[in-house]
């Protein structure tokens, strides 16, 4: 008797999970979830997947920008958020209705440049529809 083989990789799979992350956030700001789903890995790996390109970005003189997550009842903005995953409750109205923050890789040769002072710190600027899933 034979094992049941594998089916092959698809080709858009190939290459590690960060460098997929990486090519996903190259071409726009996406969240946890959408990065999620289009990697085919729970949620929960993403920050610390995250966390790593992190740093692989900073040696080679790019930078993954975080969008802030905003409250959707009050409005606060979430803008000096160290932490790659989404907040549990909004520290103003004691909500628990929060946008998810939203990631971008910036930086370094190409087309994508540095976001300006402005564009930083707004919410709502990646609420993930340039992110292909």
């Amino acid at each position: 008797m034979t094992s049941p083989k594998k089916p092959a990789t698809p080709p858009e799979e190939s290459g590690t999970i960060r460098h997929r992350i990486r090519a996903l956030l190259l071409e726009g700001p996406c969240t946890s979830l959408e990065i999620s789903s289009a990697i085919r890995r729970p949620e929960k790996e993403v920050a610390g997947h995250l966390e790593h390109l992190r740093k692989s970005l900073h040696a080679e003189g790019r930078r993954l920008v975080q969008l802030p997550a905003e409250c959707r009842g009050c409005g606060f903005v979430f803008r000096k958020r160290e932490r790659l995953t989404a907040p549990g409750r909004c520290p103003v109205c004691k909500g628990e209705s929060i946008s998810e923050p939203s990631f971008l890789v910036t930086g370094g040769p190409g087309p994508v440049g540095n976001p300006s002072q402005r564009d930083r710190g707004r919410a709502g600027t990646g609420g993930g529809e340039d992110c292909t899933t």
